[in-house]
């Protein structure tokens, strides 16, 4: 069984490649997520940049 880092690892890596997927398998349909949609929407760098802090805070 995969332990936390490595899924934080690929959600990381999905967030870079595509941002509101990595946020929607971290958190769901939260407000994270939309969040991560409209940055996304405005430009693919902002998408990453707060997909990857999502992700990582704690």
């Amino acid at each position: 069984m995969a332990d936390e880092s490595t899924m934080n690892c690929i959600d990381i890596i999905l967030a870079i490649i595509l941002p509101p997927l990595g946020v929607f398998l971290k958190f769901g349909c939260k407000v994270e997520f939309w969040i991560c949609l409209i940055l996304t929407l405005f430009g693919w760098i902002p998408g990453i940049i707060y997909a990857v802090y999502a992700i990582t805070k704690n």
